[in-house]
């Protein structure tokens, strides 16, 4: 024989509360979900910031680092070797100028120019280095007399301004002026100011290639 219990309202009512959530329950929990969602987020995009600094700060290190290494070989095989102009007038084997923005800074023969298709031309190369804007350029001539430099070529981009000294026999010189045109400075020192990095300090010996 069957028998029916009576459950009384409230007690019912007792028993779907320990079985469930309650509405007050259900908001406090979807609040602290919201807030450990925004903190996530946020700490999501902090990490995508920092990453972005970090990758900007190598690839400006990379861009000094290339600077360095270009001027280190091209200097290294500076050549006491005079050279004449599109117009067939003389320079000297050895040009150095403050580095001021827009004039030319540095202009020189290097050896050790690679030949691998033979071309009819010398082993020595002109090249010509200027801060043009908030760039460093470096400029090559096909020949070395009597022709136009090529399109320069970007080193480093980001430099607010450059100041170079040169070091002669004896002491340091704003530019290079020697008496004799082939005389070429023993050291020559680049100091850059460039966005993000500051002043930088590079030393580079001359000549020391040959």
């Amino acid at each position: 024989m069957s028998r029916t219990v009576f459950i009384p309202p409230r007690a019912k009512l007792r028993e779907d509360q320990e079985n469930g959530f309650t509405l007050v329950e259900l908001m406090v929990a979807l609040l602290i979900f919201g807030l450990l969602a925004a903190a996530g987020v946020s700490l999501l995009g902090f990490s995508v910031r920092a990453q972005g600094a970090a990758q900007e700060r190598l690839d400006d290190m990379a861009d000094v680092r290339r600077l360095g290494a270009v001027l280190t070989a091209d200097l290294a095989q500076a050549a006491p070797r005079i050279s004449r102009n599109a117009i067939g007038e003389p320079r000297v084997a050895f040009y150095g100028a403050s580095g001021a923005e827009g004039e030319l800074a540095l202009a020189f023969t290097r050896r050790g120019w690679d030949n691998h298709r033979g071309d009819p031309r010398p082993s020595m190369q002109r090249v010509e280095y200027r801060l043009a804007g908030d760039r460093i350029e470096r400029r090559s001539s096909p020949m070395l007399d009597g022709a136009e430099p090529n399109p320069p070529a970007t080193i480093i981009r980001g430099v607010r301004s450059i100041t170079l000294r040169y070091r002669g026999k004896e002491d340091w010189r704003d530019r290079w002026d020697p008496l004799q045109p082939a005389e070429l400075p023993r050291a020559i020192e680049l100091v850059a100011d460039i966005d993000g990095l500051g002043r930088l300090r590079q030393l580079f010996l001359t000549g020391t290639g040959s």
